[in-house]
């Protein structure tokens, strides 16, 4: 990291940016993050960065900010990311997610070339769409299956037409289903965990045997940071995982941990319209690098679902 002094990330309040934030702080850079501080901020961790003096909080849509900081690289991190959400009312994801990817890119552009920031763009495993059998390499072609998914890909596409067209150094990063400690209760683990202990039966997409990689946002991080290090300018790096399961099977092992009866422990929802039936990434070249996950989901679970505390959001 010492080749990155000064690094400005976006969305450094959201879930796996509050992580990578720390880490870059642990390490002694310079962190300006913005972050327009939505629903799913944390405040907890909010109180905690602001008593570094290492670092400053742009509050304000990357949508709209109009003026970029002087710094090393920019990790855009920045997204709406929940697909129920994207279903039911899609307009946020395209400003933030595209619009707002766009608007950094500008701002990247309007520099002087040598004063431009290196570009790093944390995309997804679902721009992909959903395999049966194998794994997605990133020369895969994008199909995306829904609004989220199509936001992200679409601002993939900018990142590498940004980069043809006027010659701005970038990295993506397509990471796979990431879960941890103090995630916003909106996803599979900490809501279905959140509702079992008030009583409340989980909510299941389906008979629940859609498949999803887990991977630990911790482990993302390492990811990052490998690819700030040692990766190639302009290229892509799947983020993959050492683990597949059912979303049936996560259920299961949430309610044996706080000794819920399977019976009452969820309920079917019926299926998500444009549901994906199971992701898989093929992620040698980042591996090629001397990454690879170190986290592993069940002995990581209990932890996650003991130190879940709603009022950390807003």
């Amino acid at each position: 990291m010492k080749k990155f002094e000064i690094v400005t990330v976006t969305g450094g309040l959201g879930f796996i940016g509050k992580h990578f934030v720390r880490r870059c702080l642990e390490q002694g850079c310079f962190v300006r993050n913005i972050d327009k501080v939505s629903y799913a901020a944390d405040l907890t961790v909010k109180e905690e960065f602001e008593q570094h003096e290492n670092y400053r909080l742009y509050e304000v849509d990357v949508a709209e900010i109009d003026y970029l900081p002087e710094s090393d690289v920019i990790v855009n991190f920045a997204a709406e990311s929940h697909v129920d959400n994207a279903i039911t009312s899609n307009h946020a994801f395209c400003v933030t997610n595209f619009l707002g990817t766009q608007n950094l890119l500008e701002l990247v552009r309007s520099k002087q070339v040598n004063e431009r920031p290196l570009f790093i763009h944390i995309s997804t495993d679902e721009v992909y769409g959903d395999i049966i059998e194998g794994k997605h390499d990133e020369n895969h072609r994008l199909v995306p299956s829904n609004p989220y998914s199509a936001s992200k890909a679409a601002a993939d596409m900018l990142v590498k037409s940004w980069g043809r067209t006027y010659g701005i150094n970038w990295q993506i990063l397509r990471p796979t289903n990431n879960y941890g400690e103090h995630q916003y209760p909106e996803k599979l683990v900490p809501k279905s965990a959140w509702r079992m202990r008030r009583g409340q039966a989980a909510l299941m997409h389906g008979d629940g045997s859609y498949i999803r990689s887990w991977l630990h946002a911790e482990d993302t991080v390492d990811a990052i940071m490998t690819v700030m290090e040692k990766g190639e300018r302009d290229s892509i790096y799947n983020v993959g995982s050492n683990i597949e399961l059912q979303n049936i099977e996560v259920l299961r092992a949430i309610a044996k941990h706080l000794n819920v009866p399977e019976d009452i422990a969820w309920k079917s929802t019926g299926n998500r319209l444009g549901q994906d039936v199971r992701y898989s990434l093929d992620d040698q070249k980042l591996r090629s690098l001397g990454w690879e996950p170190k986290r592993e989901f069940f002995s990581e679970l209990p932890g996650i679902i003991d130190s879940f505390d709603f009022k950390r959001f807003a």
